[in-house]
């Protein structure tokens, strides 16, 4: 079902927020459905995964970016991610996904991924993307914030963790 959300939120995006930039927090809402349960009766850890990739297409909608990428015939890939899981989602509860860039090098794009239930922290993502074209050429991940910000835009300074989380798993540009 997850994979039918997913499909549904990049084909037929929500509607861009006006006047939404890449410093923005994107929020999609969710709920824990039985079909997302392991034989412990919370949320299996690859559900996770799975709602991280509809909550990243809603933050490419919310930045009006479906449409820019697709004249350019570029794509989003992940190239590394990492989870850290605090609490269990047990079934029914509704939860809120909040993603939001954290920083780009030559490379990638890094995102940040919180799943928050009310005040509790459920689990934390950090998420390394790249862009690819059709013809399979990497997109400098500069080149994809200029064509989402619409002009020469710095990359803010990534937080330590992420830089030397980048730099261990070899993704960071070199």
């Amino acid at each position: 079902m997850r994979t039918i959300q997913l499909t549904k939120a990049t084909l037929r995006p929500r509607r861009a927020v006006p006047g939404a930039t890449m410093a923005d927090t994107s929020v999609t809402r969710m709920r824990v459905q039985p079909f997302d349960l392991d034989l412990y009766r919370h949320m299996n850890n690859g559900v996770y995964l799975q709602c991280m990739d509809i909550a990243r297409s809603n933050l490419l909608a919310d930045l009006g970016a479906f449409g820019l990428l697709a004249e350019r015939g570029w794509y989003p890939v992940v190239a590394a991610q990492t989870i850290k899981y605090r609490r269990s989602l047990l079934p029914f509860q509704r939860f809120e996904i909040r993603t939001r860039v954290l920083g780009w090098d030559e490379r990638v794009v890094y995102l940040e991924q919180e799943f928050v239930r009310g005040a509790d922290h459920i689990a934390r993502g950090v998420v390394a993307g790249r862009f690819l074209s059709r013809d399979g050429a990497r997109v400098p991940a500069p080149e994809v914030a200029r064509l989402i910000a619409g002009e020469q835009t710095p990359s803010p300074e990534l937080p330590d963790d992420v830089a030397t989380w980048a730099r261990a798993v070899d993704v960071a540009a070199r």
